[in-house]
Protein backbone atom coordinates (compact mmCIF):
# COMPACT_ATOMS: atom_id res chain seq x y z
CA UNK A 1 0.00 0.00 0.00
CA UNK A 2 1.39 3.59 -1.14
CA UNK A 3 1.71 6.24 1.49
CA UNK A 4 0.77 9.64 -0.31
CA UNK A 5 3.08 12.29 0.75
CA UNK A 6 1.42 15.68 1.33
CA UNK A 7 2.83 18.81 2.87
CA UNK A 8 0.11 18.55 5.45
CA UNK A 9 1.98 14.83 6.32
CA UNK A 10 5.55 16.26 5.58
CA UNK A 11 5.02 19.18 8.79
CA UNK A 12 3.11 16.97 10.55
CA UNK A 13 5.88 14.42 10.55
CA UNK A 14 8.27 17.28 11.37
CA UNK A 15 6.11 18.62 13.79
CA UNK A 16 6.68 15.21 15.49
CA UNK A 17 10.26 14.73 15.48
CA UNK A 18 10.76 17.93 16.82
CA UNK A 19 8.29 17.44 19.59
CA UNK A 20 10.07 14.35 19.84
CA UNK A 21 13.29 15.75 20.72
CA UNK A 22 11.99 18.25 23.24
CA UNK A 23 10.57 15.33 25.16
CA UNK A 24 13.72 13.45 25.08
CA UNK A 25 15.74 16.74 26.25
CA UNK A 26 13.30 17.86 29.26
CA UNK A 27 13.34 13.64 30.15
CA UNK A 28 16.83 14.54 31.59
CA UNK A 29 18.40 10.99 29.57
CA UNK A 30 20.65 12.90 26.83
CA UNK A 31 24.33 12.69 28.87
CA UNK A 32 25.61 16.39 29.47
CA UNK A 33 28.53 15.27 31.93
CA UNK A 34 32.32 16.11 30.83
CA UNK A 35 33.71 12.87 32.19
CA UNK A 36 31.08 11.07 29.60
CA UNK A 37 33.29 12.41 26.37
CA UNK A 38 32.22 12.54 22.82
CA UNK A 39 31.45 9.79 21.04
CA UNK A 40 33.94 9.31 18.35
CA UNK A 41 32.00 10.52 15.55
CA UNK A 42 30.81 13.42 17.59
CA UNK A 43 34.25 14.75 18.58
CA UNK A 44 35.47 14.43 14.59
CA UNK A 45 31.95 16.30 13.83
CA UNK A 46 32.53 18.96 15.84
CA UNK A 47 36.05 19.41 15.40
CA UNK A 48 35.32 19.39 11.40
CA UNK A 49 32.62 22.45 11.46
CA UNK A 50 35.04 24.16 13.78
CA UNK A 51 37.54 24.16 11.58
CA UNK A 52 35.55 25.10 8.62
CA UNK A 53 34.28 27.94 10.04
CA UNK A 54 37.12 29.44 11.37
CA UNK A 55 39.04 28.38 7.61
CA UNK A 56 35.49 30.88 6.37
CA UNK A 57 35.14 33.53 8.24
CA UNK A 58 39.11 34.17 9.17
CA UNK A 59 39.02 34.96 5.23
CA UNK A 60 37.03 38.20 6.13
CA UNK A 61 39.09 38.84 8.59
CA UNK A 62 40.60 42.78 8.91
CA UNK A 63 43.81 42.52 10.50
CA UNK A 64 46.24 45.06 11.16
CA UNK A 65 48.97 46.06 9.41
CA UNK A 66 51.40 48.07 12.20
CA UNK A 67 52.71 45.99 14.57
CA UNK A 68 55.13 46.04 17.75
CA UNK A 69 55.19 41.97 18.16
CA UNK A 70 57.08 40.00 15.49
CA UNK A 71 58.22 36.29 16.69
CA UNK A 72 61.69 36.27 18.04
CA UNK A 73 61.43 40.26 19.30
CA UNK A 74 61.22 41.32 22.74
CA UNK A 75 57.56 43.15 22.15
CA UNK A 76 56.00 39.45 22.86
CA UNK A 77 57.38 40.20 26.22
CA UNK A 78 53.93 41.81 26.90
CA UNK A 79 51.69 38.45 25.25
CA UNK A 80 53.99 35.99 27.02
CA UNK A 81 53.08 37.81 30.31
CA UNK A 82 49.36 37.70 29.42
CA UNK A 83 49.76 34.19 28.23
CA UNK A 84 51.32 33.27 31.74
CA UNK A 85 48.43 34.83 33.35
CA UNK A 86 45.37 33.91 31.36
CA UNK A 87 46.47 31.02 29.03
CA UNK A 88 48.57 28.58 30.12
CA UNK A 89 46.51 27.05 32.81
CA UNK A 90 44.43 25.29 30.10
CA UNK A 91 47.15 25.14 26.99
CA UNK A 92 50.44 24.41 29.32
CA UNK A 93 53.69 26.37 27.83
CA UNK A 94 57.32 25.27 27.01
CA UNK A 95 58.54 23.18 30.61
CA UNK A 96 54.80 24.17 32.25
CA UNK A 97 52.10 21.46 31.89
CA UNK A 98 48.40 22.72 31.80
CA UNK A 99 46.14 21.85 34.81
CA UNK A 100 44.90 19.01 35.10
CA UNK A 101 41.37 20.59 35.51
CA UNK A 102 41.13 22.35 32.68
CA UNK A 103 42.48 18.89 31.24
CA UNK A 104 39.52 17.14 32.31
CA UNK A 105 37.08 19.59 30.29
CA UNK A 106 35.68 18.06 27.07
CA UNK A 107 36.94 19.16 24.70
CA UNK A 108 40.38 19.14 26.58
CA UNK A 109 42.36 23.03 25.37
CA UNK A 110 44.93 21.31 22.92
CA UNK A 111 48.25 21.75 23.76
CA UNK A 112 49.52 24.67 21.33
CA UNK A 113 53.15 24.19 21.64
CA UNK A 114 52.64 21.06 19.48
CA UNK A 115 49.28 22.12 17.44
CA UNK A 116 49.94 26.01 16.75
CA UNK A 117 51.48 25.12 13.43
CA UNK A 118 48.05 23.30 12.36
CA UNK A 119 46.77 27.17 11.88
CA UNK A 120 47.45 30.16 9.74
CA UNK A 121 48.11 33.39 10.95
CA UNK A 122 44.57 34.54 9.70
CA UNK A 123 43.02 31.80 11.59
CA UNK A 124 45.07 31.85 14.77
CA UNK A 125 43.98 35.67 14.72
CA UNK A 126 40.73 35.23 14.28
CA UNK A 127 40.70 32.31 17.01
CA UNK A 128 42.29 34.39 19.80
CA UNK A 129 40.19 37.74 19.06
CA UNK A 130 36.79 36.04 18.48
CA UNK A 131 36.85 32.49 20.51
CA UNK A 132 35.25 28.95 19.79
CA UNK A 133 31.70 28.54 21.43
CA UNK A 134 31.08 25.12 22.87
CA UNK A 135 34.81 24.66 23.86
CA UNK A 136 35.60 27.38 26.83
CA UNK A 137 37.81 29.00 24.82
CA UNK A 138 36.90 32.78 25.44
CA UNK A 139 37.13 36.13 22.58
CA UNK A 140 39.75 38.33 23.71
CA UNK A 141 38.07 40.67 26.64
CA UNK A 142 38.80 43.88 24.84
CA UNK A 143 38.61 45.68 21.20
CA UNK A 144 42.33 45.79 21.22
CA UNK A 145 43.68 43.89 17.43
CA UNK A 146 47.62 45.19 18.33
CA UNK A 147 47.25 42.72 21.67
CA UNK A 148 45.63 39.63 19.03
CA UNK A 149 48.23 39.99 16.76
CA UNK A 150 50.94 40.16 19.56
CA UNK A 151 49.44 37.07 21.32
CA UNK A 152 49.31 35.31 17.62
CA UNK A 153 52.75 36.29 17.20
CA UNK A 154 53.96 34.59 20.63
CA UNK A 155 52.24 31.42 19.72
CA UNK A 156 53.24 31.14 16.75
CA UNK A 157 56.69 30.58 18.33
CA UNK A 158 55.53 28.12 20.85
CA UNK A 159 56.83 24.83 19.13
CA UNK A 160 60.59 25.84 18.92
CA UNK A 161 60.43 27.85 22.50
CA UNK A 162 62.71 26.32 25.07
CA UNK A 163 61.54 26.48 28.91
CA UNK A 164 64.44 28.80 29.37
CA UNK A 165 62.86 31.20 26.68
CA UNK A 166 59.48 30.96 27.62
CA UNK A 167 60.49 31.61 31.54
CA UNK A 168 62.79 34.55 30.94
CA UNK A 169 59.78 36.22 28.45
CA UNK A 170 57.51 35.88 30.94
CA UNK A 171 59.61 37.50 33.89
CA UNK A 172 59.70 34.31 35.98
CA UNK A 173 63.29 34.95 36.36
CA UNK A 174 62.48 38.13 37.87
CA UNK A 175 61.61 38.27 41.72
CA UNK A 176 60.38 41.18 44.09
CA UNK A 177 64.12 40.68 45.34
CA UNK A 178 64.88 43.14 41.99
CA UNK A 179 62.22 46.07 43.40
CA UNK A 180 64.89 49.16 44.75
CA UNK A 181 62.30 50.00 47.25
CA UNK A 182 59.38 49.67 49.54
CA UNK A 183 57.75 47.38 52.23
CA UNK A 184 58.27 44.25 51.80
CA UNK A 185 54.38 43.29 50.90
CA UNK A 186 54.86 45.42 48.00
CA UNK A 187 57.96 44.50 46.63
CA UNK A 188 56.27 41.21 46.57
CA UNK A 189 53.06 42.58 44.75
CA UNK A 190 55.10 44.33 42.58
CA UNK A 191 56.62 41.32 40.60
CA UNK A 192 53.51 40.94 38.34
CA UNK A 193 54.00 44.70 37.00
CA UNK A 194 58.19 44.39 36.86
CA UNK A 195 57.47 41.08 34.76
CA UNK A 196 56.75 43.50 31.98
CA UNK A 197 57.79 47.11 33.66
CA UNK A 198 61.21 46.31 34.78
CA UNK A 199 62.22 46.95 38.24
CA UNK A 200 63.17 50.13 37.00
CA UNK A 201 59.66 51.26 35.54
CA UNK A 202 61.95 51.53 31.78
CA UNK A 203 60.69 48.19 30.42
CA UNK A 204 62.54 45.31 29.37
CA UNK A 205 63.71 46.41 25.81
CA UNK A 206 60.49 46.19 24.15
CA UNK A 207 59.19 48.88 21.92
CA UNK A 208 54.94 48.16 22.68
CA UNK A 209 55.01 48.73 26.30
CA UNK A 210 55.42 52.12 27.74
CA UNK A 211 58.23 53.49 30.48
CA UNK A 212 56.10 53.82 34.17
CA UNK A 213 59.35 55.63 35.83
CA UNK A 214 58.71 59.01 36.27
CA UNK A 215 55.08 59.16 35.31
CA UNK A 216 53.28 61.65 37.38
CA UNK A 217 51.32 59.18 40.23
CA UNK A 218 47.57 60.84 39.47
CA UNK A 219 48.19 59.19 36.20
CA UNK A 220 49.22 56.23 36.72
CA UNK A 221 46.74 56.02 39.94
CA UNK A 222 43.63 56.63 37.01
CA UNK A 223 44.78 54.52 34.15
CA UNK A 224 45.32 51.43 36.43
CA UNK A 225 41.49 52.47 37.96
CA UNK A 226 40.34 52.80 34.73
CA UNK A 227 42.12 49.58 33.65
CA UNK A 228 40.09 47.70 36.27
CA UNK A 229 37.24 49.51 35.71
CA UNK A 230 37.12 48.25 32.43
CA UNK A 231 36.98 51.99 31.42
CA UNK A 232 40.09 51.93 29.24
CA UNK A 233 40.56 48.70 27.01
CA UNK A 234 43.17 46.57 27.59
CA UNK A 235 43.11 42.54 28.02
CA UNK A 236 46.70 42.33 29.29
CA UNK A 237 46.09 44.62 31.46
CA UNK A 238 42.91 44.20 32.81
CA UNK A 239 44.10 40.61 33.80
CA UNK A 240 47.18 42.07 35.38
CA UNK A 241 44.91 44.56 37.84
CA UNK A 242 41.97 42.39 38.65
CA UNK A 243 42.66 41.98 42.25
CA UNK A 244 44.59 44.98 43.05
CA UNK A 245 42.96 46.62 46.13
CA UNK A 246 42.95 50.78 46.11
CA UNK A 247 45.79 50.54 48.51
CA UNK A 248 48.12 48.27 45.79
CA UNK A 249 47.11 50.56 43.43
CA UNK A 250 48.34 53.99 44.95
CA UNK A 251 51.35 52.19 45.94
CA UNK A 252 51.81 50.83 43.08
CA UNK A 253 51.73 54.18 41.15
CA UNK A 254 53.53 55.86 44.24
CA UNK A 255 56.64 53.01 43.42
CA UNK A 256 56.50 54.06 39.46
CA UNK A 257 56.72 57.51 39.92
CA UNK A 258 59.26 58.17 41.89
CA UNK A 259 61.55 56.19 39.85
CA UNK A 260 64.14 58.78 37.80
CA UNK A 261 62.69 58.19 33.93
CA UNK A 262 60.67 60.58 31.95
CA UNK A 263 61.45 63.77 31.87
CA UNK A 264 59.39 66.92 33.05
CA UNK A 265 59.74 68.76 29.53
CA UNK A 266 61.10 67.58 25.82
CA UNK A 267 64.85 68.17 25.29
CA UNK A 268 63.79 69.54 21.81
CA UNK A 269 61.66 72.70 22.27
CA UNK A 270 60.51 73.74 18.47
CA UNK A 271 57.83 71.50 16.21
CA UNK A 272 54.60 70.03 17.33
CA UNK A 273 55.75 69.06 20.97
CA UNK A 274 56.06 72.82 22.07
CA UNK A 275 54.73 75.15 19.53
CA UNK A 276 51.83 72.89 17.52
CA UNK A 277 50.63 73.39 14.28
CA UNK A 278 47.70 76.38 13.98
CA UNK A 279 46.85 75.79 10.27
CA UNK A 280 45.94 72.16 11.48
CA UNK A 281 44.37 72.99 14.67
CA UNK A 282 46.82 70.78 16.26
CA UNK A 283 47.25 72.42 19.97
CA UNK A 284 51.38 71.52 21.23
CA UNK A 285 51.47 68.37 23.25
CA UNK A 286 53.00 69.63 25.70
CA UNK A 287 49.91 71.78 26.74
CA UNK A 288 48.41 68.68 27.89
CA UNK A 289 51.42 66.80 28.35
CA UNK A 290 53.63 68.72 30.96
CA UNK A 291 53.65 68.98 34.32
CA UNK A 292 50.58 69.43 35.98
CA UNK A 293 48.91 68.67 33.01
CA UNK A 294 45.86 66.05 33.05
CA UNK A 295 47.56 64.03 30.03
CA UNK A 296 50.86 61.55 30.76
CA UNK A 297 54.32 62.65 30.54
CA UNK A 298 55.46 61.96 26.87
CA UNK A 299 59.33 63.52 27.09
CA UNK A 300 61.88 60.11 27.10
CA UNK A 301 58.70 57.73 26.64
CA UNK A 302 59.47 55.15 23.68
CA UNK A 303 58.95 56.23 19.79
CA UNK A 304 57.46 52.65 19.19
CA UNK A 305 54.64 53.07 21.96
CA UNK A 306 54.09 56.45 21.17
CA UNK A 307 53.54 56.12 17.21
CA UNK A 308 51.65 53.04 17.94
CA UNK A 309 49.23 54.63 20.15
CA UNK A 310 48.87 57.44 17.63
CA UNK A 311 48.02 55.29 14.90
CA UNK A 312 45.80 53.33 17.03
CA UNK A 313 43.44 56.52 17.26
CA UNK A 314 43.62 57.11 14.21
CA UNK A 315 41.27 54.91 13.82
CA UNK A 316 37.44 54.44 13.77
CA UNK A 317 37.48 51.25 15.75
CA UNK A 318 40.24 51.53 18.39
CA UNK A 319 40.74 54.11 20.78
CA UNK A 320 43.43 53.84 23.49
CA UNK A 321 42.68 56.84 26.06
CA UNK A 322 42.29 56.96 29.33
CA UNK A 323 39.29 58.93 29.04
CA UNK A 324 36.88 56.45 26.79
CA UNK A 325 34.12 58.75 26.67
CA UNK A 326 36.56 60.95 25.09
CA UNK A 327 37.92 61.40 21.86
CA UNK A 328 39.85 64.05 21.92
CA UNK A 329 43.52 62.35 21.45
CA UNK A 330 41.36 60.54 18.63
CA UNK A 331 40.49 64.06 16.88
CA UNK A 332 44.44 65.49 17.30
CA UNK A 333 45.63 62.29 15.89
CA UNK A 334 43.71 62.54 12.58
CA UNK A 335 44.98 65.60 11.86
CA UNK A 336 48.84 64.63 12.25
CA UNK A 337 50.07 63.32 8.60
CA UNK A 338 50.22 59.41 9.22
CA UNK A 339 54.01 60.05 7.48
CA UNK A 340 54.64 62.79 10.40
CA UNK A 341 53.91 59.84 13.17
CA UNK A 342 57.32 58.51 13.68
CA UNK A 343 59.25 61.77 13.66
CA UNK A 344 56.86 63.47 16.09
CA UNK A 345 57.87 60.13 18.04
CA UNK A 346 61.44 60.28 17.97
CA UNK A 347 61.44 63.67 18.74
CA UNK A 348 60.51 62.71 22.58
CA UNK A 349 63.51 60.71 22.68
CA UNK A 350 66.15 61.20 25.21
CA UNK A 351 69.23 59.78 26.22
CA UNK A 352 69.25 57.00 28.76
CA UNK A 353 71.83 59.21 30.80
CA UNK A 354 69.22 62.33 30.52
CA UNK A 355 66.72 59.74 32.98
CA UNK A 356 68.75 60.12 35.76
CA UNK A 357 67.63 61.40 38.85
CA UNK A 358 67.74 65.01 37.89
CA UNK A 359 66.49 64.39 34.15
CA UNK A 360 62.97 64.42 35.26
Amino acid sequence: MRVRITLRRVIAGLAGIGLAGLLFAWSGLLQVSASSGHWRVTDWFLHFVMRSSVRTHALFEEIPQNSAASPGDEALVSAAGHYAQACAVCHGAPGVAPSPVMQAATPPAPDLARTAGEWNDRELFWIVRHGVKYTGMPAWPADRPDEVLAMVAFVRTLPTMSPGRYRALTGAVITHSNVQAGPANIRSALSGCIACHGSDGLGRGQGDIPILAGQSFAYLRRALLDFQGGNRPSAVMAVAVRTLSRADIDAFAAYFAALPGLRRAPSKTSGLLTHGDPERQLPACMSCHGVGKSGPLLAGQKPAYVATRLRQWRSDTATVDAYKSQATMAVIARRIPDEDIDQIAKSLVIDAAEAGPGGR
